[in-house]
């Protein structure tokens, strides 16, 4: 293999949905069943096992029905203990070193973490709260020499019968939580991400213009060839993940203002993100020739897979490392590399990483309970205005559109009766990211005054 300044390359990106536990019982597993395929059928571990080995007599979609219930599909890790088993031996020394790309580099893993928060049902007893999940990785994983820059961010958003164990497709009118996840990570955690995968692979209008305003790489297409969505009724028609409009390109894209599936003039870079050994939009071999083949041609490539960290994660690295290896034998002169989410992006797009982006926050008194709030970034930042948050003393959270004095540099907010007195607040964080994926999250208290920044993703592609 060349070095890989010489070699046409496809950036390999590992996407986890950090979800922490998942518990489903047998009732469950054939509810899901009647809600997509209409089938009534009592729920015994023996009928299980005669749908898995599709040797019950249910029209012609026994094949389908069997996807549903694949046995590795249906072995959940129901508590974090088992997560963490699995965590730990995935990236030990000895599963690692015989899992390595074409330049010698150990498999990675992106963790995309969510919270699960303003639910109240629960029967798949997920962890409920902010911060949790994204906590406990970020307490797991520097034993193993990772940190906050292999972390991202996931979101599932609030139903209408708020069951944590259901999906939507409304991102802002109906629940403001967003706001408050975001908030509360640049103040509490000093975070706030640079690439995003939506839950359920779902964008719409107000979605795909949110993440405009913030946020650079996002990796939630799931455009793919196969039907899959139709014979699973559940999806079917585009419900949630509508991607019927996309290329079939590895090659990632601006989205279009008014469509998020065709490329246009967006700001943010959108890809393709595809299921591994899933009941729907799975990669197989001819996915991953398209990606050598396109490589080859010399078109930027990033192949993207999905896991979630309720199942065990083993073996779809090795189904999707088998791939890979068979790809390069057919494909001379193109190699394979496993990134960082941010590292794909810019090594695949020549995206060259900047100084990060330094916020000057200062409040100067305009008259007897108001305030203003100064911004000032050094550079341009990704969108028109960063993250604004607002923690109280009473313990809310708040976030605000900022005024403008020159987008992308420099803002302005008034906090006074009509949004917050400066006496009522106790802590202001701002963030943003760059358009190369560097992310910097400035907080101030007001009571000292004194700021502290944060900067994440900021090493260069391939470091």
């Amino acid at each position: 293999m060349e070095n890989q300044a010489t070699t046409s390359t496809v950036h390999v990106v590992h996407c986890i949905d950090s979800e922490g536990p998942l518990y489903e019982s047998l009732r469950s597993t054939f509810m899901r069943l009647e809600e997509i395929f209409e089938l009534e059928l009592e729920p015994t571990v023996e009928n299980l096992r005669l749908l898995q080995e599709e040797k019950l007599d249910l029209g012609g979609i026994e094949k389908e029905v069997a996807k549903v219930v694949a046995p590795h599909l249906l072995a959940y890790n129901d508590t974090w203990d088992k997560i963490d088993d699995m965590t730990r031996a995935m990236l030990s020394p000895e599963f690692l070193e015989s899992r390595r790309d074409s330049f010698g580099n150990q498999w990675q893993y992106n963790w995309f973490c969510l919270d699960f928060v303003d639910f109240e049902y629960n029967p798949r007893r997920r962890d409920m709260g902010y911060h949790n999940i994204h906590d406990h990785y970020t307490d797991l994983l520097p034993s193993y020499g990772l940190g906050n820059d292999s972390i991202f961010f996931h979101f599932h958003a609030t139903p209408f019968n708020r069951h944590a164990h259901h999906c939507s497709s409304n991102f802002l009118s109906f629940s403001p939580v967003l706001f408050q996840i975001l908030a509360r990570r640049i103040i509490d955690r000093q975070w706030f991400p640079s690439t995003y995968r939506a839950g359920c692979q779902t964008l719409r209008p107000d979605i795909h213009w949110f993440l405009e305003q913030y946020i650079p790489f996002d990796y939630s297409s799931l455009a793919c060839a196969d039907v899959d969505q139709e014979a699973q009724a559940d999806c079917a028609r585009g419900r949630f993940d509508d991607w019927r409009r996309s290329a079939l390109s590895w090659q990632p894209y601006h989205p279009a203002h008014d469509d998020y599936q065709v490329p246009g003039n967006c700001r943010r870079w959108l890809t393709r993100c595809l299921n591994i050994r899933s009941r729907l939009s799975a990669i197989d071999q001819a996915e991953m020739d398209r990606a050598f083949q396109e490589a080859r041609a010399g078109r930027p490539v990033i192949v993207s897979i999905s896991d979630h960290d309720f199942r065990d994660i083993r073996p779809d690295v090795d189904a999707c490392l088998e791939m890979l290896q068979s790809a390069e034998k057919r494909f001379d002169g193109v190699g394979y590399k496993f990134c960082n989410a941010v590292e794909a992006m810019r090594g695949a797009l020549g995206l060259v990483n900047k100084e990060p982006v330094a916020f000057d926050l200062n409040i100067v008194k305009i008259g007897k309970d108001a305030h203003r709030l100064d911004i000032v970034a050094d550079a341009d930042i990704f969108g028109p205005q960063p993250f604004l948050a607002l923690k109280t003393k009473s313990g809310q959270y708040f976030h605000d559109n900022l005024d403008f004095e020159t987008p992308f540099r420099q803002w302005s907010y008034i906090l006074d009766e009509m949004t917050l007195p400066l006496d009522a607040i106790e802590a202001i964080g701002v963030a943003a990211s760059d358009d190369t994926g560097t992310t910097t999250i400035t907080t101030l208290d007001t009571g000292s005054q004194k700021s502290a920044t944060v900067v994440l993703n900021s090493h260069p592609a391939g470091g």
